[in-house]
């Protein structure tokens, strides 16, 4: 789909993208800065969609429009309840729609009339965050009508949905009141109303022990892998492709180590983690000079928390794994992603299943008892039978956490980039992998685990989220502290992102590490140089 804006001064463009990219994942936009009176599209090709926004009578009020040019394209989503699948087949116009028959509540109710009504709206520019939250519900409500479907998260499309709960906890509020709060600003349904203040509950227990406003974590970024999988986005290169420039890298994360370990010497390390990449895919030589790094620069005995990304099996072996022991590395991350074995063979990773479990037993005989499982719901391929049996395998194996994620098609993964080649392959739609996610979430609390952190990113199958599980007090530290920028995380290396928090300014500054290590390596003392300047700027 091509949809069109203009929005008068560009007003809000970021926050109104998202939620159509919400509607209609994999949209093209076209952009127009002024709205003009009878303005007809001119580029090519034709928008199906046009989404105007102004301001009115001094701008007191707001206009906001979206129109579609041609009924016929329109992919509708069924009966107008919480779905994320489309149908190729036209429905009813959206004037002839007979919502006021389904079970909306009154909110929701009343939003679809006013949508119907699509009268202007007071805002106040000086509150600027009630403004937003005005036309992304107003466009929430003509899209709805325009798709009869709602979004699980409603118009919230931030990625750290949890912040609202645990805010609002954190003021005294009860769950009820939350509730009621996100249901009347963010129109965010039920089940993720209970979700998210589940989970907020459950990251202010984990985090009550930690003075983590006086601390800070550290972030390691191994941007190498045995191979590219086919979703994947990240920062990663072919670890054989690189092997002969591993001790140059190094060389380089060290001085960038050295920086952090001299200039925020007075704050305590608290949780480490070394991620990438896969980690593990570093030869033995290799992976004891950076732990060795390390150990001599930074106090690992304090350290609450010491995760290691052994994604990959076929990464991993005995003697890597008596290395991470050795150095106190207590938390480690085995990802098969999937159980089941054509799905391994086409996304790209060189490892069987049986692999898999293979290296989880080898782990348990040497000593990690706190191992994490990762998976992803919505692979080609994969529907409800190759799901339950990856869920029961994993259940057999009785990892300590499982992190299910739902898929996440970005821009720069093989299988957007490639999809004509996998066209044949079924993917699930948003409404199936809504249901699969609650298959995995029942085995999860049946394994004894509850939910301890969340996070959304962009174009998510089903507008969807990732969920940690863990057994109690077995949830990641790291990841609740980065997502919810409860305090500074320091990364370091190609493709890392620091993040200062300023807990009295209620701010956080961020300096992100270039990601190309083709750039990377040659312009290392600008990255050191960046790195000094920024640390140095606050009061760490």
């Amino acid at each position: 789909m091509v949809i069109k804006l203009q929005l008068e001064n560009g007003a809000f463009e970021q926050d109104i993208r998202e939620l159509l990219m919400a509607f209609y994942p994999g949209s093209v936009f076209r952009y127009e800065d002024q709205v003009l009176p009878d303005q007809k599209c001119k580029e090519e090709p034709e928008p199906d969609f046009i989404v105007s926004g102004r301001f009115l009578d001094g701008n007191t009020k707001y206009e906001l429009k979206a129109e579609r040019i041609s009924v016929a394209k329109t992919e509708l989503g069924g009966s107008g309840k919480a779905e994320t699948g489309a149908s190729k087949t036209p429905s009813k116009a959206p004037s002839e729609w007979e919502w006021e028959q389904e079970e909306f509540s009154p909110i929701i109710r009343k939003g679809l009339k006013e949508g119907m009504e699509n009268l202007p709206f007071p805002i106040d520019l000086e509150n600027r965050i009630d403004t937003k939250n005005k036309m992304k519900r107003r466009l929430y409500f003509l899209l709805m009508l325009d798709t009869r479907k709602q979004l699980p998260w409603g118009a919230l499309t931030g990625i750290r949905p949890v912040k609202i709960p645990e805010g609002k906890l954190a003021e005294g509020w009860d769950e009820e009141r939350i509730s009621s709060y996100m249901e009347e600003n963010y129109l965010t349904g039920e089940k993720k109303r209970r979700l998210s203040f589940e989970i907020a509950k459950e990251e202010r227990r984990l985090l009550h022990s930690l003075d983590y406003q006086n601390g800070y974590s550290l972030y390691v970024g191994i941007p190498f892998c045995p191979t590219t999988c086919l979703y994947c986005s990240f920062t990663s290169y072919p670890i054989e492709k690189w092997k002969d420039r591993l001790e140059e890298y190094l060389d380089i994360l060290e001085k960038e180590l050295a920086i952090v370990g001299d200039t925020v010497s007075n704050k305590a390390l608290q949780t480490v983690y070394i991620g990438g990449g896969t980690p593990t895919s570093l030869p033995p030589k290799q992976l004891e000079r950076l732990l060795w790094i390390l150990s001599n620069r930074f106090p690992l005995k304090t350290v609450k928390e010491f995760t290691v990304e052994a994604g990959r099996p076929d990464s991993i072996t005995r003697e890597k794994l008596r290395l991470l022991n050795e150095y106190g590395v207590g938390r480690i991350s085995i990802n098969p992603q999937s159980m089941n074995q054509k799905t391994l063979d086409l996304i790209g990773r060189r490892h069987t299943a049986s692999q898999v479990e293979q290296v989880f037993w080898m782990a348990r005989e040497q000593g990690f008892h706190n191992i994490n499982m990762d998976l992803i719901l919505g692979l080609p391929g994969e529907a409800e039978e190759e799901v339950k049996h990856t869920l029961d395998r994993i259940h057999h194996l009785g990892p300590e956490s499982l992190t299910v994620h739902c898929l996440a098609l970005k821009r720069a993964a093989r299988l957007n980039l490639e999809r004509d080649q996998y066209r044949h392959y079924p993917m699930a739609s948003g409404q199936q992998i809504d249901s699969l996610s609650g298959l995995a979430e029942n085995m999860a609390r049946s394994m004894g685990m509850v939910p301890y952190y969340l996070y959304r990113q962009k174009n998510m199958a089903g507008n969807l989220e990732n969920v940690g599980y863990a057994s109690k007090d077995y949830g990641c530290l790291y990841n609740i502290l980065m997502m919810e920028e409860k305090h500074t995380v320091i990364g370091c290396g190609a493709g890392t992102t620091t993040k200062v928090v300023i807990p009295k300014e209620n701010r956080v500054e961020r300096l992100e590490t270039i990601k190309n290590i083709q750039e990377y390596l040659p312009r290392y003392q600008e990255v050191l140089d960046k790195k000094t300047k920024f640390l140095q700027s606050f009061p760490l």
